[in-house]
């Protein structure tokens, strides 16, 4: 006989395990081992040793499969089933116009106690590290703006405005020339 084994060979003997299989599982387990332990031992003395080594190999595996199916049956029967938890409908509370100015729109005085961050700028410029190095008390740096051009006023860092810079109190300031239409701010959005 070969040393190797066909696999029409290896299917003979999983069928022919099965069959045993079925067998034993009506007998007593005790007895069903025994069984299967001695057609194993009727079969290795008519193959050879790696034959009889795979073929142990591949009745243990059986064995473990078998055990492990038979595990999984026993926790399913074990286990009760759980409820299905029960959902409801959502209540939403009905939306009034409590506390409304005039035809019935709703009061926005929540908001406006929201802080908002309003930055001025009067023109940009790029550089390069070694430039910016070279910089002391006294440097001028030339911005993209030419004089007289409206600075720009951004809203949490959305452009909402241009106007032109004057000194009121000693204090810088922005007299507003131009608010930006919702129309524009949507197309900077998206640029």
């Amino acid at each position: 006989m070969s040393e190797e084994l066909r696999q029409d060979d290896i299917d003979a003997l999983l069928n022919q395990q099965q069959e045993e299989g079925s067998q034993a599982e009506e007998k007593p387990q005790e007895e069903a081992a025994e069984a299967e332990s001695q057609a194993a031992d009727q079969e290795t003395e008519n193959l050879g040793d790696a034959e009889a080594d795979l073929l142990a190999q591949w009745e243990e595996a059986l064995k473990e499969a078998k055990e492990a199916e038979a595990a999984q049956k026993a926790e399913a029967e074990e286990k009760p089933e759980e409820p299905a938890p029960q959902a409801e409908a959502p209540k939403f509370e009905e939306f009034t116009a409590k506390g409304s100015s005039g035809e019935g729109h709703p009061s926005l005085d929540f908001i406006l106690d929201i802080p908002l961050e309003i930055s001025v700028e009067i023109g940009r410029s790029k550089m390069i590290i070694n430039d910016l190095l070279k910089l002391s008390q006294g440097s001028i740096i030339e911005l993209n703006k030419l004089a007289g051009e409206p600075a720009e006023i951004y809203v949490n860092q959305r452009l909402m405005a241009r106007g032109e810079v004057v000194v009121v109190n000693d204090r810088f300031a922005v007299r507003l020339t131009e608010i930006i239409s919702p129309q524009e701010r949507i197309r900077q959005l998206g640029s």
